[in-house]
């Protein structure tokens, strides 16, 4: 998924409990499933800078020189001013963009 494109607030919105209980019917299952998501958008993003950042990357492990590379530096401006993974979840969560089941009530209704 392309989280550069998603229109989640890159600061702390205040929500309301309930539209997270909706879903799900219970507040900490809601909570659960977006901290979940949450390190999943993480590891995604953490993968992707570091797949990026590799290519600027010196084949010399001179500790005396370091350089300044401009697009570097602009690579990580970008993703330092990127909304944050647990916003992003958070707002996956609300538009209804995340599937999750829980087994344990389908093992219940199955009964």
């Amino acid at each position: 998924m392309d989280y550069k494109k998603i229109k989640a607030p890159t600061t702390t919105v205040t929500q309301n409990l309930m539209d997270f209980a909706e879903p799900t019917g219970n507040i900490y299952e809601s909570v659960a499933i977006m901290g979940r998501r949450a390190n999943q958008i993480t590891a995604d993003i953490k993968q992707d800078l570091g797949q990026k950042l590799k290519e600027f990357g010196s084949k010399n492990d001179v500790l005396d020189e370091e350089f300044e590379n401009r697009e570097q530096i602009e690579i990580s401006r970008f993703y330092e001013r990127m909304a944050k993974p647990t916003l992003i979840a958070e707002q996956e969560f609300l538009d209804g963009k995340i599937y999750y089941r829980n087994p344990t009530t389908e093992k219940n209704k199955m009964k």
